[in-house]
């Protein structure tokens, strides 16, 4: 915008025309642009200001072999509009102003290793939440509410990744079934905060609002990270709406055969040109922008590997990569990859570069299968705990490269994991077709909800568990919203097309679930306190101090350390983890993992570690708070998850 006018400009080399039409209540005002400049249409419009909307036709040939789908009849989003109006079956893009007062605001810039991410959605978070007025439920403005904030800062989290908050629209095949994309992984727009999100309405608030939630957060102490789709977008295959992109520069935008034919490593119909010159330009303007206009703190990508795709497959040089890690803007942000697309050989767990951290879907698998009792030993378990180092230390990465978790958005929540073996997703009117069928859970002997006490119990140590085990280990922790308040989706491990109390976090207190708010507070309170918890590098088994005593010790059930024969036995259950404090702290600690249903006998370490231990956390409740002695036997029932504290 230049005073009393706004420029526009519109990529588009092999249209013959481009248009830019004025929208308003008696219909559009159609003007062409009148310059053409490297395959950029742009003109000055005078007497167009903030508020206002528009959309873009454009005109050529229609060969979607050559790669071109130009129709004139489509009205356009602008790739580059940084706010989208939905009203019937066209979307509007909006002139927005940049401005804003950020204040003081800055980056919290919290290292990873003191990181703790909570993954939510910013509708979903709030829409129950009894402490947000009801008409900021569900928004931007509702998400920076205090209520909202001091919950975060009492669990101990120091940054949220909140599920797409590009604006997204739901796939035609969907709103057939009378459903919605409510994770919104379906993206219309890379620069446009999804404007259903906002109280303000989508008419160009939006992006004021999201400005000032971030700043609210950040006032916090509270990082912001988005979960970001660069890998497809809302326009699906060819049989798919034409919305933006499609119609502006089809072939490259997206990978496409020498046919024509999309090439869909997605699932989702296409797959952004990331390496093609252009493609590749729109989405590091779009992370630039939302890094210095939107002040967010770092992304998490969705289907990474996609982003990767050149002539030469999954490549680990691609453009992408190098240019995000020589950017000025975006090179010292947080960068998460989800390490795979949809084909086996995008599956790279391990392999991304410095300073890339991934999902590690590695340690997911792993630890629900210890405590379910099918892991085979305790051998990849101990990678687990300890950092991953099998995966990230063998190229210089850390501990902290791995992005630890147990559940996310897409799968079973922690307390279905525990109720559900089967999934049930027949509310998606799929048939139960639909979501993994491999999810590594265990019922605890019956299919769903129950009020048998026993089977209840059980269920409750073992989210314990699976809870305790994920914010011990070294690595960065990320929880989903509402386990820890033993939130529900009632089996449905795809529950990606419900807006409604299914996939609302329930904020009413669960008597029979709120010991797993009780149990991430104090976890999280004690990484806080103690760098060993938390650590930046991995443990060696090194000596420390004055030598007597190793940074790390895995201990066998029977108080011996681990031998070789200990590690390749299929049938140990359970298994010690001694972290030296030295020189960090004062403290010493050991964790005691035993996933069989039998009780088992644990002699806690002697000489050279200290004489007497107290133990802080027992899931099973028989011993917490109680001091052991070295070299003592410990009676425990099956199932548990043991922490002790030299004490």
């Amino acid at each position: 915008m230049n005073g009393g006018s706004t420029t526009f400009a519109v990529w588009a080399p092999d249209a013959t025309r481009v248009e830019v039409c004025l929208l308003d209540r008696g219909g559009e005002t159609r003007l062409s642009l009148p310059e053409r400049t490297l395959g950029v249409w742009h003109g000055e419009v005078p007497g167009v200001g903030v508020g206002q909307h528009y959309g873009v036709r454009a005109h050529g040939p229609y060969d979607p072999a050559a790669g071109s789908r130009f129709d004139p009849h489509r009205l356009l989003v602008d790739p580059y509009a940084k706010a989208i109006a939905a009203g019937g079956p066209d979307y509007s893009s909006i002139v927005v102003d940049d401005g804003f007062d950020w204040g003081d605001d800055a980056h919290p810039r919290r290292p990873w290793s003191d990181t703790v991410v909570y993954e939510a959605h910013v509708r979903g978070l709030t829409m129950r939440h009894p402490d947000v007025p009801v008409h900021l439920r569900g928004t931007y403005a509702g998400l920076a509410h205090p209520a909202v904030i001091d919950e975060l800062l009492r669990l101990g989290v120091t940054a949220v990744e909140l599920l797409p908050v590009h604006q997204s629209t739901t796939e035609p095949a969907v709103s057939r079934r009378g459903l919605v994309n409510y994770w919104g992984y379906n993206t219309l727009g890379f620069f446009a905060p999804h404007g259903a999100y906002a109280a303000a309405g989508d008419g160009g608030g939006q992006v004021t609002e999201f400005k000032a939630m971030v700043r609210e957060l950040h006032e916090a102490g509270i990082e912001v990270l988005l979960d970001v789709v660069y890998n497809h977008t809302a326009e699906g295959g060819a049989g798919g709406p034409t919305l933006s992109l499609r119609g502006l520069a089809d072939g490259a935008y997206y990978r496409q055969d020498l046919g024509g034919r999309y090439e869909d490593v997605t699932g989702c119909g296409n797959t952004v040109a990331v390496a093609h010159p252009m493609a590749l330009r729109l989405v590091m303007d779009s992370l630039r922008y939302w890094v210095s206009e939107m002040h967010v703190d770092g992304f998490r990508f969705d289907l990474a590997s996609a982003l990767l795709r050149t002539g030469r497959g999954v490549d680990l040089d691609a453009p992408l990569l190098t240019a995000i890690a020589q950017d000025p803007v975006l090179r010292d942000v947080k960068l998460v990859a989800e390490p795979w697309d949809a084909t086996p050989e995008g599956y790279l767990v391990g392999r991304y570069p410095s300073p890339w951290c991934e999902w590690n879907d590695r340690f997911r698998d792993t630890v629900r299968d210890f405590w379910r009792a099918r892991s085979g030993g305790v051998r990849d378990l101990a990678y687990r705990l300890s950092g991953s180092s099998d995966l990230y230390a063998d190229d210089g990465r850390l501990p902290f490269s791995s992005v630890n978790f147990i559940t996310a958005h897409d799968g079973y929540t922690l307390r279905d994991l525990v109720t559900y073996e089967r999934k049930h997703n027949e509310a998606n009117r799929e048939r139960n077709r639909d979501g993994h069928g491999d999810n590594r859970s265990w019922n605890c002997g019956v299919e769903g909800e129950t009020d048998d006490p026993d089977v209840v119990a059980l269920r409750q140590r073992q989210s314990t568990n699976l809870l305790a085990t994920l914010l011990l280990s070294t690595g960065v922790p990320m929880l989903t919203a509402g386990d820890e308040r033993g939130r529900t989706q009632r089996g449905n491990n795809n529950a990606y097309c419900h807006d409604s109390e299914l996939t609302w976090v329930d904020w009413a207190e669960d008597p029979g679930w709120s010991h797993l708010t009780a149990l991430t507070t104090e976890l999280l309170a004690l990484r806080r306190r103690h760098p060993v918890l938390r650590s930046r590098h991995y443990f060696l088994g090194h000596p420390v101090g004055d030598g007597r005593r190793r940074d790390l010790v895995w201990l066998h059930p029977a108080g011996h350390e681990m031998t070789g024969a200990d590690w390749f036995d299929t049938g140990l259950h359970t298994i010690g983890m001694l972290l030296n404090g030295e020189p960090l702290d004062d403290s010493c600690f050991v964790m005691w993992l035993h996933s069989s249903y039998e009780p088992a006998t644990l002699v806690t370490p002697g000489d050279p570690w200290p004489e007497r231990w107290e133990v802080v956390v027992d899931t099973s409740g028989a011993a917490a708070g109680n001091h052991v002695d070295a070299e003592h036997e410990l009676q425990v029932p099956g199932r548990c998850l043991l922490l002790m504290r030299s004490a």
